[in-house]
């Protein structure tokens, strides 16, 4: 049986051999002049086939042969290409192709070779070379694998029989086109009771009742086997990892179902009161816990709110407890999930209650006013011993505590121990028409407030019109007037406005103080009146501007009426009645009285700073001069005579010392640095021989000034120190000429000869003529 089968097998592939037949056409050549015939060859083979995995034991296999019609002795037969000489060989006389080594065709299912017919002596070419194919032919060797060893899956717990999980695929290495030879089936070999495979690869659930909470994840094996039954030991088998995913299908059960809770009174509408814990095995998105209340009257009072992730239900109040009115709660709450379908429902209609218990716990409350709000009207300019208002708080604790008010951040109002509101001072609606204020009111214990405890409410005063201002101009008019206006020519219209409430009955009058204008005024009656010329030809080299007061009243009670002046300019105009020239008015200006107050009291702070200023540095020299010393004022002075002092200069100067000096000689000494006394005291006044004032008191000049010449530490001898000060109650005052404001020249001295022997000297000094040297 055997040999049959390789008979067929050779039989089969000389078949499959093909014959290639060349011809080559006759070409006449004229060189020689004689005609050349070529003879026709052919190749007779086209490709090669051979089975894989053959038994080494019978190498080499032989695979075809080479033939071709060359008749030559000579010729050789060599191979090129894919495993030439290696894998393949040929034999060089007849041509057969044998391979010596076993073939695979999952590694190279063709080769491309390449075959030569050579002249053996001189290793040419006889025909040209020509391809050709061996082609490895399958044989169903390989099993099928896996191409990752584990796969992942999901799905919805409790899903229907037959529920796509996940696809996985193996690969078979035989040639597909071959049939049977790369076909591959599927088996479950752990998990079948869970999960079944198809042909394709694609595994479904074979349960419904897959439970996430009692399994959340199942791995399987899967393995792969080929038609012809080949399975690879490894790579044969995947482990499939299946996820279940969570539906929403257990319902929330409380743990535990009593619950005790104590609260204070004054916990806050986002407060909490206590938690319930409630268990939901599904995950956190597909719990959807609802807490109703099915025992107690209590629903108004309380909420429940679910937190999923936690399991939990906190309860917060809806409305503020009182202790003193409720001090205690106990109701029933039912915990359900209406989003479980019924199908999926473990339960099936078991509900879980529990019983919940709220102790409220007194707390020391501040006080609480009767309103949220409150709100009052006054009239403007009231007398302010009249009460606003009232606000009222109490105690809401048992021990019933006395209230006090005050009225926080608020210059315009206070407020009674008793609640009633006061205005400071008298309100003016047009300053402010509406005020917000602030009430606390504290409780008091033993005569202390305590700030602890303290509540503030809001208080809305509206203040009142009353009509206590007079109308005005809407705007500052300013109109102007053609010089050759006709009579009944509409100059203006104008409006006013009230500072006060402006009611929709309120009425405005216009009038004139005065008939005796080129103006007239028509009242609109709409609150407006038209100013119109009434005799016209006004003449503007006479007057360029006119004003003319206008009275306004309103209707209000107390009737209110104002003087309000409308300027009105003289223009000229073109012959269409255009305004070409203007005259522009002054602007008034308006001052205030606390302008005014304001101004004044400015000018009479810089008047007293000015008056001070001027003490103080009158006040400065007196003190300057009364610091220089008797001594210094000795040194300075020469020489005095008694005539021009006056009896009252005796009690500012030592006059023995200018006795001296007229008694002695008068000599200039030169300074030395050798200690001396006194220059001064030496200073001899030469004895007078019936010579003039004026001789004598020119020598004194000229030896005081040789002195201040050759001593460079003495004082100039026209300095302050000399002649600033010369008794301080003489009658003729100072006579140095440092304190005059004017020259000599423009004071006639002539009175001087009137007051007697003792001013003769001062007024032969002063009396001479302006173009006479002195000798200084």
């Amino acid at each position: 049986m055997m040999a049959c089968c390789h008979f067929l097998l050779l039989f089969f592939v000389m078949l499959a051999s093909s014959s290639v037949y060349g011809e080559d056409l006759s070409r006449i050549a004229a060189n020689d002049g004689r005609v050349h015939k070529r003879l026709r060859r052919e190749w007779i083979w086209n490709k090669m086939h051979i089975s894989e995995e053959k038994n080494e034991t019978l190498l080499p296999h032989h695979v075809g042969r080479i033939i071709s019609s060359i008749q030559n002795s000579n010729a050789m037969y060599v191979l090129e290409g894919d495993g030439a000489n290696s894998i393949f060989k040929v034999d060089e006389h007849t041509g057969d192709v044998s391979a010596y080594e076993r073939l695979d065709r999952e590694k190279k299912a063709e080769y491309q070779l390449t075959a030569h017919i050579l002249d053996r002596t001189t290793n040419k070419s006889l025909e040209p070379p020509s391809k050709f194919r061996i082609i490895v032919q399958d044989v169903n060797d390989n099993a099928p694998v896996f191409d990752q060893r584990v796969f992942n899956g999901s799905v919805l717990e409790m899903s229907p029989v037959g529920t796509s999980v996940t696809t996985v695929t193996a690969v078979d290495a035989d040639d597909p086109t071959l049939l049977g030879h790369a076909d591959v089936d599927y088996k479950v070999i752990v998990g079948e009771n869970y999960f079944r495979i198809d042909k394709s690869g694609v595994i479904r659930t074979a349960v419904a009742n897959l439970d996430r909470e009692q399994k959340a994840t199942y791995e399987i094996v899967v393995r792969a086997i080929d038609g012809k039954g080949l399975q690879a030991a490894e790579s044969g088998t995947a482990t499939v990892r299946i996820t279940l995913i969570d539906i929403n299908d257990n319902s929330p059960t409380f743990n535990p179902t009593i619950y005790h809770f104590e609260v204070l009174e004054n916990v806050t509408l986002n407060g909490e009161v206590g938690r319930l814990k409630v268990e939901d095995i599904d995950e956190p998105q597909n719990r959807n816990t609802k807490y109703s209340f099915v025992g107690g009257t209590f629903q108004d009072t309380f909420l429940i709110i679910p937190k999923p992730y936690t399991n939990e239900g906190i309860i917060k109040p809806k409305k503020l407890l009182d202790f003193e009115k409720t001090s205690s709660y106990q109701f029933r709450v039912e915990a359900t999930d209406g989003d479980i379908p019924y199908l999926n429902s473990k339960t099936k209609g078991a509900k879980s209650i529990a019983t919940i218990n709220i102790r409220v716990l007194d707390v020391d409350e501040p006080p609480v006013f009767e309103k949220p709000s409150y709100t009052f009207e006054v009239l403007e300019g009231n007398d302010i011993k009249v009460p606003v208002g009232h606000v009222s708080a109490i105690d809401p604790d048992r021990a019933k505590r006395e209230i006090r008010y005050r009225v926080l951040r608020s210059s315009y109002f206070k407020i009674s121990n008793t609640g009633y509101i006061f205005a400071e001072r008298p309100l003016d609606r047009e300053e402010h028409s509406w005020h917000n204020i602030t009430v606390a009111a504290n409780e008091i214990e033993n005569g202390r407030i305590l700030t602890q405890l303290e509540t503030h409410v809001q208080v809305y005063i509206k203040v009142l019109d009353r009509n206590d201002n007079a109308p005005e101009f809407a705007e500052p008019y300013q109109p102007g007037v053609c010089e050759n206006a006709p009579p009944g020519k509409v100059i203006v219209r104008i409006s006013a406005v009230d500072k006060d409430e402006m009611l929709p009955g309120m009425r405005f009058t216009y009038s004139l103080t005065s008939e005796e204008s080129n103006f007239t005024l028509i009242d609109n009656h709409d609150n407006t009146a038209n100013i119109t010329v009434k005799y016209g030809e006004f003449n503007r080299e006479l007057v360029k501007i006119h004003y003319l007061p206008i009275v306004i009243s309103d209707n209000g009670a107390p009737e209110q009426s104002s003087t309000n002046t409308l300027t009105i300019l003289v223009c000229k105009c073109d012959e269409a009645g255009k305004f070409t020239f203007c005259e522009e008015a002054a602007k008034r200006v308006g001052v205030s009285i606390q302008a005014l107050v304001a101004i004044f009291v400015c000018i009479l702070t810089i008047f007293v700073i000015m008056l001070l200023i001027a003490l103080r540095r009158r006040h400065k020299k007196d003190l300057n001069v009364l610091r220089k010393n008797v001594a210094e004022i000795h040194e300075q002075l020469v020489a005095y005579d008694e005539e021009g002092g006056g009896e009252m200069d005796t009690t500012s100067y030592d006059v023995s010392i200018l006795n001296s000096v007229r008694q002695s000689g008068m000599t200039s000494p030169r300074m030395t640095r050798e200690t001396m006394p006194c220059m001064y005291s030496q200073v001899q006044k030469p004895p007078r021989h019936g010579l003039s004032g004026t001789g004598e008191m020119a020598i004194m000049i000229e030896m005081k000034k040789d002195e201040a010449d050759n001593d460079g530490d003495l004082l100039p001898y026209d300095t302050l120190h000399i002649f600033g000060y010369e008794g301080a109650e003489s009658i003729a005052e100072s006579l140095s000429s440092l304190g005059s404001g004017s020259s000599d020249s423009d004071i006639d001295y002539d009175f001087l000869n009137d007051w007697g022997p003792r001013f003769k000297m001062l007024a032969e000094l002063y009396g001479l003529e302006a173009d006479e040297d002195f000798a200084y």
